[in-house]
């Protein structure tokens, strides 16, 4: 029964937030300051995870492939291709629930516990909609840009480890890449970044939005926030994967 209470709060809390605003200023300035605050925020220790992704998939593959019979510009391929279609949507998503979700999580609990909330509601302000909304639009913005460019630095780290480490050319791996792209690797990729978006931001703002008690229950709600859009993260991927490849 616990599962269908959240479940069905969930959804209340999802429903809540398609109203009109009240001040469609207010809201885009809100909007904005979510989308520098998620974006800038997370982009450093996106850089440093996708340049090392990317560096360690070329290190094993050409570890593993050591066979003569295969090109080296095959290493090229596994490592654009594990980039694009895993290690920068899965991995990344599930390092943005910790960065992002705990984030959304803590603030909208902050504000429960001390009542500025009920504070606004009290004012006829729709809160769900005013302090949810930005923040579940501005991660579908963001995250999706945060994973693109995580692809690139990944598939650009790897080049670079290759080069120094002196396992494949630039020329080489560039040739790979080159190589039996399949266009909808990306398609894929983005599909599963814009739902990633969507679980990271609004399993975070419901745990957030809904604490009881005190900073002890901010800290499990930002747990339990993280633990399950990891959960769901997963589970969606592997749902994705077996629907649309």
């Amino acid at each position: 029964m616990s599962f269908f209470t959240h479940l069905g709060s969930y959804l209340l809390m999802l429903k809540g937030m398609f109203t009109k605003p009240e001040n469609w200023r207010m809201y885009w300035k809100e909007f904005m300051t979510q989308c520098v605050e998620i974006g800038v925020g997370a982009l450093p220790i996106v850089i440093i995870i996708s340049l090392f992704l990317g560096a360690v998939t070329t290190v094993q593959t050409a570890y593993q492939l050591v066979s003569p019979l295969v090109p080296q510009a095959t290493i090229a391929q596994i490592v654009r291709d594990s980039m694009i279609l895993e290690l920068a949507p899965t991995v990344v998503s599930i390092v943005l629930a910790g960065v992002i979700g705990s984030k959304i999580a803590s603030e909208l609990g902050n504000m429960r516990i001390s009542e500025q909330i009920d504070a606004l509601e009290i004012m006829g302000i729709n809160t769900k909609s005013y302090l949810v909304m930005p923040k579940i639009l501005g991660a579908l913005i963001v995250i999706p840009c945060l994973i693109v460019i995580s692809a690139v630095l990944g598939i650009w780290g790897g080049r670079t480890a290759g080069s120094m480490a002196g396992i494949l050319a630039t020329d080489i791996f560039d040739i790979g890449l080159r190589q039996n792209l399949n266009l909808y690797n990306i398609t894929f990729a983005l599909y599963k970044s814009y739902t990633f978006a969507f679980i990271i931001s609004s399993i975070s703002a419901y745990y957030g939005y809904h604490v009881k008690g005190g900073a002890l229950e901010i800290g499990r709600a930002s747990t339990s926030a993280v633990v399950v859009s990891c959960i769901l993260i997963l589970l969606a991927d592997y749902a994705l994967a077996a629907l649309l490849l």
